[in-house]
């Protein structure tokens, strides 16, 4: 190769290069030496290149820089350059020795670039990749990155504390639990990535109570940065799942909820005994009116005009027909006072969740009365059509009714069991109890409105057992008590599951 076509190869390159001799002092720069550093040709020559230098480049560079070159070998690094006009820049420096035909360093060939708009790039992209890092790490909620694989890529403190809540990966339990309660609907988001607002799900956990997590669901692509994908751009998909422990707000909605039904049922049950009450009042003020209203006219035949004398008969009958009209119009507004039965649409209803909800209210009774409940959920869904507040008041009064039973006997075994069965056409329902139990004489008339088995000082209307019939009548089912049991008491409600409507 001609040497001036070396000579103008270099001269020409795009690279800054300089030749120097062992001692470090400049020979040669080309052109792009002159634009990078400032300093032109007749400028540099001669110089060292230490001219170059700035003093926030550590000490410990340059002397590794030496030990390098001296032994023969090539060294790159980054120094901190000053150009002519005071102003630094970061300069990618290659230093290669260049060895004689004797094996000693004759001179130096250096090539720089200046990188520092790449620096200041990098950096960048760097302090936001630890601030986004800080913001997602620090954040209140669980948030995950997953690749199309469904593997974790970045996750923050929050996602780590799920780990040993859960016992496992969390998204192994928040995804499955997100395609059952979606269905069909989250694979076609998932196909099509579409994004997914909050969905609250609910992850059971063996021993411990349920968590409830509200998840969302975000997508973005990502462009391949392989050197096959720079003309021909590959796209990479990632989800964003981000999780919120919602458990503390589910259990403060479901106490908020149970003690409106609690509310209801005590509303429920003071109308009803209020009409109980009514209606037993004017039923025994009835009896004596009839009574009296026979006897008039008794009095009215005995003395007849053909049989005796008009006067004081008159006067005494007529006395008493206004008497007894006076008090019949009483009782017809006494029985107007009573209040009607509510008229609500029947809608379906799952006696597994009645059933629960009436456990959580008494819940507080039970602890207190020490009593171990044993419930016996349908395995399969058990619906009946019917009145949601009047099945609980029902199952309420057996229940409240078992555990008074239970303190009365002050017996070691405290125990209530309930069990639902779903049957043919119909659920059954057990509740036992460990209690005093019910003679088998009164087995019917515990059902009668104002019949009590606990006393007048105890201040029972007897009313639980005449609301619970009602109920069941009411529902066309029915309710007796089993009198194959000798110890405590085991009452069996039978209704009948709602047509139409899938029990398996």
């Amino acid at each position: 190769m001609p040497s001036h076509l070396f000579r103008q190869a270099v001269e020409q390159a795009a690279l800054a290069i300089s030749i120097t001799d062992a001692r470090a002092n400049i020979l040669y720069a080309n052109a792009a030496f002159a634009r990078t550093t400032g300093y032109g040709q007749d400028e540099i020559v001669g110089h060292n290149e230490s001219i170059l230098s700035y003093r926030v480049t550590p000490q410990l560079v340059y002397e590794t820089l030496w030990a390098q070159i001296q032994r023969q070998r090539p060294w790159n690094g980054l120094l901190v350059n000053k150009r002519k006009d005071g102003s630094r820049y970061l300069a990618d420096v290659t230093i290669t020795p260049v060895v004689n035909e004797d094996g000693l360093t004759s001179h130096y060939l250096g090539m720089q670039r200046d990188v520092t708009e790449v620096h200041r790039l990098e950096r960048q992209v760097q302090n936001q990749k630890t601030l986004i890092e800080s913001v997602v790490d620090s954040a209140q909620v669980a948030i995950v990155l997953l690749d199309d694989r469904e593997h974790v890529v970045l996750d923050n403190q929050e996602y780590k504390k799920l780990i040993g809540d859960l016992g496992q990966e969390p998204v192994l339990r928040l995804l499955p639990a997100l395609r059952t309660q979606m269905g069909s609907a989250f694979d076609q988001a998932y196909a099509k990535h579409l994004n997914i607002a909050a969905r609250e799900v609910c992850i059971p956990i063996s021993g411990r109570p349920d968590r409830w997590f509200s998840c969302a669901i975000s997508w973005f692509e990502e462009q391949d940065v392989g050197a096959d994908a720079f003309y021909e751009p590959m796209r990479r998909h990632y989800m964003l799942l981000t999780v919120q422990d919602i458990t503390e707000l589910k259990q403060q909605q479901e106490a908020l909820r149970i003690n409106s039904v609690r509310a209801l049922l005590a509303e429920q049950e003071r109308i009803q005994g209020l009409r109980e009450t009514l209606a037993g009042a004017v039923y025994q003020l009835e009896t004596p009116l009839n009574m009296l209203s026979t006897a008039i006219h008794l009095l009215e035949r005995r003395f007849s005009p053909t049989s005796s004398p008009a006067g004081a008969g008159d006067i005494t009958t007529s006395t008493l027909d206004e008497a007894i009209k006076k008090s019949r119009e009483a009782l017809e507004t006494l029985r107007a006072c009573i209040p009607d039965h509510a008229v609500a649409q029947q809608q379906l209803v799952s006696l597994n969740e009645i059933l629960s909800d009436v456990l959580k209210l008494a819940t507080s009774n039970l602890l207190v009365a020490g009593i171990v409940v044993d419930w016996i959920p349908c395995a399969q869904p058990a619906v009946v059509l019917g009145h949601s507040a009047q099945l609980a008041n029902l199952f309420k009064q057996l229940v409240f009714n078992a555990i008074e039973a239970v303190n009365e006997r002050r017996g070691s075994q405290r125990e209530l069991r309930i069990t639902c069965t779903p049957l043919s056409d119909y659920v059954e329902i057990l509740v036992e109890d460990s209690g005093s139990g019910i003679a088998e004489s009164l087995r019917y008339t515990v059902f009668q409105p104002f019949f009590t088995t606990k006393g007048a000082s105890k201040q029972h209307l007897g009313l639980g057992l005449a609301m619970a019939q009602e109920v069941v009548t009411r529902h066309g089912g029915t309710i007796d008590i089993d009198p194959t049991v000798h110890i405590g008491c085991r009452v069996r409600v039978q209704l009948p599951l709602a047509k139409g409507v899938s029990h398996v």
